[in-house]
C-alpha cells in the first residue's frame, strides 16, 4: 500500500523576493528556491510589478524546491501560498493577462484620491468602523479604482464581467489552477478596504464609495481551506491549494499565536506587529489597525488582530547599504554598532514615505538629527538599528494603550532579527523579553501549517504549538534601567516632532513635549 504524501509545499511571495520552502511533519525546512524580480518606479511615489514576472518567479522556487531539492513531487500532500499583502492587479478571464502592472503596496500615487473622498469626517468614520483600517493609499480599494478610472475601457469589461480582480494570493491561485479558481481569504479581503470585517463580506457601501463592480471580485473563502488543484504546465499536477494568508497573518500563524493576548512582529521591508484579538473585533483609538486573524479549520466565528504597520524597517539597512554605501552587508551594521557605546546623540528617522502606525502623517519625510563633526558611520549605523526599535516601541505603547495588556514577550521574526544588537536594545527599550526562534521562516510556516491542518498533514493547533515550542531559540532580556530607557524614549520622540507636522506631532504623542 503506498505511503501518505509526507510534505508541505509554502509559497511565500514577498515585495521583493518568490520563494518556494518544503516542508516535513516536523516543521523543518527541507528545500528552498528562491528568486527576485524586478521593482519599477515610473514616476515618484509610484512602485509598481510585474504580475506576469511574479508568477515567472515564483513557478521556478517551486522548480527549484522540488528538482533541486531532489524532491518527489508525489510526496507533496498540500500547499499553502503567502503573499504581500494588498498589492492589486487586474487581469483578463479569458486570456489571464494582466491589464497594467501590479500597483504595489508601498505605492502613493493614489494619496490625494483617498484625501478627496474621505474630506467628510462621517465617510472616514464610516470606513474605519467598517474594515478596521485607517483610510491610506496603502490599501487596494483607491489602486482598483485607479485602474478602473485610468485604462480606457477596463470598467466596462470590469462590469461585463471580463475582469478579475486580485492581491497577489488571487493571482497565483487562479494562474496555478488553470483559471478554476477565483478566490482570496478573510486576511487578504480584509487588507482592500472594500471588505466589512465584522460581516465577513464585500461591503456594498464600500463598492460604491469606490466605483468597483462585484462582478471583478473574488469570493473569499477561510485560511484554511480547499482553493483548488494544480493545473499549470510548470507545476506537479494534483496538488490540493488549502493554505492561503497575508504575510503578516501568515507569520503570526506560523509563531502559534493562536490566542488573545499573544504577539510576534516581523522585522521586513517594513515592521509588522500583530496581536491577538481573538473574536473581538478591537476597533483602535491608537490608530492601529484592525484585521482578521487567520484561523484554523472548523473554526466557526472570524478572528482578530490588532496591527501596527511600520513602512521602512529593514528596508532603511537596505538604504544604508545601497544608497548611502556605508555598509556593504547588512550584517555589518551589527558590527559597527557594537563599536561605539552610544549614537552620540544621532536619531535617524526613517520617514522615506511618510510614517504609519501610530502616526500616520503621509507628508513627514526621513531625517537624520543629531549629527556633529565628530559622527562616524558607526554611530549613525547604531542610531538607524535603534530607530528600528524605536518605531516597534511606539506600535507596543499603542497596542498596551488599546487592549490594557502588559506585553511581557514577544515572538519576533524576519531577516533583520538575525541582527543580535537591534534584538538586545528591542528588548531593552520595550523592557520585555523578545524570542527569535532558530528557524525563522515563521511566514512560509504560517502557509505550511493552514495547508497542512486542512489536509490532515496536522490534526490540531495544540500539536503544532508544541511542535514549535521544542524548536531551539534564542531569548533576549531586558538590561535596562527604566530612568536609561525613558531618555532613550524621550530622544526618540523629540526627533520624531521635527519631521510631523506640529497638529499630527500634538495628536500622535498626546500633547507630550
Amino acid at each position: 500500500m503506498p505511503s501518505l504524501p509526507d510534505l508541505i509545499l509554502a509559497l511565500d511571495q514577498g515585495t521583493t523576493t518568490s520563494r518556494a520552502l518544503i516542508v516535513n511533519h516536523q516543521a523543518e525546512v527541507l528545500a528552498v528556491g528562491q528568486n527576485s524580480f524586478s521593482q519599477h518606479y515610473p514616476h515618484p511615489g509610484w512602485v509598481e510589478h510585474d504580475a506576469l514576472e511574479i508568477l515567472s518567479s515564483q513557478l521556478a522556487s517551486i522548480t527549484e524546491a522540488v528538482v533541486g531539492g531532489g524532491i518527489d513531487a508525489d510526496r507533496i500532500r498540500s500547499i499553502g501560498i503567502t503573499n504581500q499583502r494588498e498589492t492589486t492587479v487586474i487581469w483578463n478571464r479569458t486570456t489571464g493577462a494582466p491589464v497594467a502592472p501590479a500597483i504595489v503596496w508601498q505605492c502613493r500615487r493614489t494619496a490625494e484620491m483617498i484625501d478627496a473622498l474621505t474630506r467628510d469626517p462621517a465617510i472616514f468614520e464610516r470606513i474605519c468602523q467598517a474594515t478596521g483600517l485607517i483610510p491610506d493609499a496603502y490599501f487596494s480599494a483607491s489602486k482598483i479604482k485607479w485602474l478602473l478610472d485610468n485604462l480606457p475601457g477596463v470598467r466596462e469589461q470590469a462590469r461585463r464581467g471580463e475582469l478579475a480582480f486580485g492581491t497577489i494570493d488571487s493571482w497565483l491561485i487562479w494562474q496555478l489552477t488553470g483559471g478554476a479558481t477565483h478566490a482570496t481569504d478573510y486576511t487578504n479581503a480584509s487588507r482592500t478596504m472594500l471588505f466589512n470585517i465584522h460581516e465577513g463580506c464585500w461591503d456594498d457601501w464600500l463598492l460604491d464609495l469606490f466605483d468597483v463592480p462585484k462582478e471583478l471580485l473574488p469570493e473569499v473563502r477561510p485560511s484554511s481551506a480547499y482553493y483548488g488543484l494544480t493545473q499549470h504546465d510548470s507545476v506537479p499536477a494534483g496538488i490540493p491549494i488549502c493554505g492561503v494568508a497575508g504575510d503578516q497573518q501568515a507569520a503570526l500563524f506560523g509563531q502559534t499565536c493562536f490566542m488573545a493576548g499573544e504577539a510576534k512582529n516581523t522585522y521586513g521591508t517594513g515592521c509588522f506587529m500583530l496581536v491577538h484579538t481573538g473574536t473581538h473585533a478591537a476597533l483602535s483609538k491608537n490608530q492601529l489597525l484592525t484585521t482578521i486573524a487567520a484561523s484554523a479549520p472548523g473554526s466557526t466565528q472570524l478572528e482578530y488582530a490588532l496591527e501596527g504597520s511600520v513602512f521602512v524597517s529593514g528596508a532603511l539597512i537596505q538604504w544604508l547599504r545601497d544608497e548611502l554605501g556605508l555598509v556593504e552587508t547588512a550584517a555589518e551594521t551589527e558590527i559597527l554598532a557594537k563599536q561605539v557605546a552610544s549614537t552620540g546623540g544621532v536619531y535617524v528617522v526613517p520617514a522615506f514615505a511618510g510614517l504609519g502606525a501610530p502616526y500616520w502623517d503621509m507628508e513627514a519625510r526621513g531625517a537624520i538629527l543629531g549629527l556633529t563633526r565628530g559622527t562616524t558611520k558607526q554611530h549613525i549605523a547604531r542610531a538607524a538599528l535603534e530607530a528600528m526599535a524605536f518605531q516597534l516601541a511606539d506600535l507596543v505603547e499603542a497596542v498596551q494603550a488599546d487592549t490594557l495588556l502588559t506585553l511581557e514577550q514577544l515572538k519576533v521574526d524576519g531577516g533583520a532579527a538575525a541582527n543580535n544588537f537591534l534584538l538586545q536594545f528591542q528588548s531593552d527599550i520595550l523592557g520585555a523579553e523578545i524570542t527569535r526562534p532558530i528557524n525563522g521562516e515563521a511566514t512560509a510556516l504560517g502557509a505550511a501549517f493552514l495547508a497542512g491542518l486542512f489536509s490532515e498533514f496536522w490534526q490540531s493547533t495544540d500539536e503544532l504549538r508544541a511542535l514549535v515550542s521544542n524548536k531551539e531559540h534564542k531569548t533576549f532580556v531586558s538590561n535596562m534601567t527604566a530612568e536609561a530607557r525613558a531618555q532613550h524614549l524621550k530622544g526618540w520622540h523629540q526627533a520624531i516632532e521635527r519631521v510631523l507636522c506640529k497638529e499630527a506631532c500634538k495628536e500622535a504623542l498626546n500633547e507630550q513635549p
